[in-house]
């Protein structure tokens, strides 16, 4: 596995060499056309992207800061608010969702469900409708914040934002833009611009099984649940993904009485496993969703929902002169979704609402790219080079950056691509510190005789490269983090894949409850360590409780940083902060059998404090 990576990565960084010996070349020159780049979408990859183009002088080796008579790139950004799970405010025709992540209306509903504790506002007798308007007016608070910022950061830096569908024009060239407005406007206005470079961010969408009955009303996919109306009673979610635990610990917490889980794998731990989590840290997640009282239907997928009528649901409202529901219909399948479950499984469930959370595609659909000839995979994925050109653009000035590309489908390493794609439409000449630090990082950490450890390292250097055909494959190229309630996250290697790279690794473990922060405010999860026996270096970090998505960072220097056990169990951290787990779980390293007796008494003390605080 680790040395076919590795023999891949080599022959990608030839490649990487020859083109830039190539292709690279100084961008002093002058060209016909109206901007020097435009962004196609503005998520936080193209967001992010425009203000690094723009911040180049029109001299590629010197930014427009160090000198203010110098030009600035002429960027133009493309924004199709309506495209990006319609996250819009309504009433003032603001996009929410400039510059956000996809996962943004989640990440604000679920810090909103933090702040406002539905059953308190239930209890003070306040309407359905107002508990709900309350909880979107939070969120759409949230947001503007983040959408006012962004547009301050685009002006700044002199990018200029224009709203619109862009797609290829009909010529076959790649430096036409076709440009027309919001889908939800009146009258249609089409322009067109020209541009040197193009960067396609279009980012995803949600997969959208076949025979489902999407209306964005009732049933809705991953996106489309921004537009969600009312606050259900209970919700079916078809996925066991990070984004299906995400949307069901937060329907959980939003004090949903019946949340279920439906996953085609027979073991939701085993279901983690698959998308990369640690088994430990599996564990304690599905612990954490059953614990919450989360349904969870193995082994099945969606047969067929019914739809009520809305002259039905009026009926039922006037019946019970209350906002009354009715009803969803949801029939299961086993997996497959061609047999019926049998007589002693779940058969049907009713819901007031169903989300389809079971993976992302490339958004390219609409660009035209058949007409500028870029290349595609079966997913609609742009296919690219090294240097993340699109294969296939005839003048090779167009390149893609995040989710456009496929897997990872993550905002930070879309926001890495996008980084590096603009370095290397514009590259910058090397100086002699630049070079200096290229030899300093060549110099290798490992013993003769350690091919392992070889392995690592070149795994470690490759990961800066952003390269999508060995980026969701390489365990050192970004962290990853599920923002459910609790967080896990992970860095590095779990013991599986160690063991599977030639490494004899070992773990060490540390509770929650074994720190005094976690003890009094954040008792249930897990922080583990996983190490190589015969150096005790770090080779991995994976975590499940508060804070882990920001936990990992410090994780990921460890093991970069090539840190040892011996190094954090003798290091000093602050008194009552979770980082003390690091400490505590290299201890546990060192000696396991006294950390297991440690890590029983701190659990059966965590277990006889939950029965006390039930009674």
């Amino acid at each position: 596995m680790s040395k076919d990576l590795m023999e891949t990565t080599k022959k990608s960084s030839i490649l990487r060499s020859a083109s830039n010996d190539d292709d690279n070349h100084d961008d002093d020159h002058s060209h016909p056309y109206e901007y020097d780049l435009a962004v196609i979408g503005a998520g936080p990859v193209g967001v992010q992207a425009a203000i690094q183009a723009a911040m180049l002088s029109s001299s590629s080796s010197v930014s427009s800061l160090d000198d203010p008579i110098r030009k600035k790139k002429r960027v133009v950004l493309i924004d199709a608010p309506r495209a990006s799970g319609k996250l819009m405010n309504e009433e003032t025709n603001e996009d929410l969702s400039i510059g956000g992540p996809t996962g943004l209306f989640s990440k604000a509903i679920r810090d909103t469900a933090k702040r406002i504790k539905v059953s308190t506002l239930r209890g003070m007798g306040l309407r359905e409708d107002s508990v709900w308007n309350e909880i979107i007016s939070s969120c759409a608070e949230l947001a503007s914040f983040n959408a006012r910022d962004i547009k301050r950061q685009l002006e700044y830096a002199g990018v200029t934002l224009v709203e619109g569908y862009a797609k290829f024009d009909d010529s076959g060239g790649t430096h036409q833009l076709v440009i027309t407005n919001d889908d939800d406007c009146k009258i249609s206005t089409t322009t067109t611009i020209s541009t040197d470079k193009i960067l396609i961010a279009t980012g995803s969408r949600p997969f959208r099984p076949a025979g489902i009955p999407f209306d964005g009303v009732r049933v809705f996919d991953s996106d489309s649940i921004n537009g969600l109306s009312f606050l259900p009673r209970s919700v079916v979610i078809t996925g066991s993904g990070i984004v299906a635990i995400e949307y069901a610990k937060i329907f959980s917490n939003l004090g949903c009485d019946d949340v279920t889980l439906l996953i085609r794998d027979s073991s939701p731990k085993n279901a983690l496993m698959k998308i990369g989590l640690d088994k430990d840290i599996a564990a304690t997640l599905v612990a954490d969703l059953i614990r919450s009282g989360i349904n969870i239907e193995r082994a099945c997928e969606v047969g067929e929902i019914e739809v009520p009528s809305s002259s039905a649901t009026a009926v039922a409202k006037t019946a019970n002169n209350q906002n009354f529901i009715v009803p969803l219909k949801i029939g299961l399948k086993v997996k497959g979704g061609k047999i019926d479950r049998p007589l002693n499984k779940v058969r049907e469930i009713k819901c007031d609402a169903y989300v389809a959370a079971v993976g992302r595609i490339p958004n390219t659909d609409n660009l035209n790219l058949e007409a500028a000839g870029i290349e595609v995979d079966k997913y609609g994925g742009i296919s690219v080079d090294s240097l993340l050109r699109a294969n296939g653009a005839k003048d090779r000035n167009v390149y893609g950056a995040g989710d456009v590309l496929g897997r990872p489908f993550l905002a930070s390493t879309g926001v890495a691509q996008g980084v590096a794609a603009i370095k290397n439409m514009f590259p910058i000449s090397s100086t002699g510190e630049n070079n200096k630090s290229a030899i300093t990082s060549n110099i290798s950490a490992c013993a003769p005789d350690d091919e392992s450890c070889e392995i690592e390292e070149y795994l470690l250097s490759e990961a800066a490269k952003c390269d999508p055909t060995t980026l969701t494959a390489n365990p050192f190229a970004f962290p990853v983090g599920v923002w459910s309630s609790p967080e896990a996250s992970y860095y590095g290697l779990s013991t599986k894949q160690a063991e599977e790279m030639g490494i004899e690794a070992g773990e060490g473990i540390a509770l929650y409850a074994e720190c005094l922060r976690g003890l009094v405010f954040s008792p249930n999860g897990l922080l583990k360590l996983v190490f190589q026996k015969s150096t005790g270096r770090i080779v991995g970090v994976h975590i499940c409780g508060e804070d882990a998505c920001e936990l990992i960072h410090y994780g990921m220097e460890i093991v970069k940083s090539r840190r040892t056990i011996t190094d954090v169990a003798n290091s000093l951290y602050s008194a009552v902060t979770f980082h003390e787990m690091y400490r505590i779980a290299a201890i546990s390293c060192m000696d396991p059998k006294a950390a297991r007796k440690s890590r029983g008494a701190a659990g059966r003390a965590l277990a006889e404090r939950r029965r006390k605080s039930s009674k």
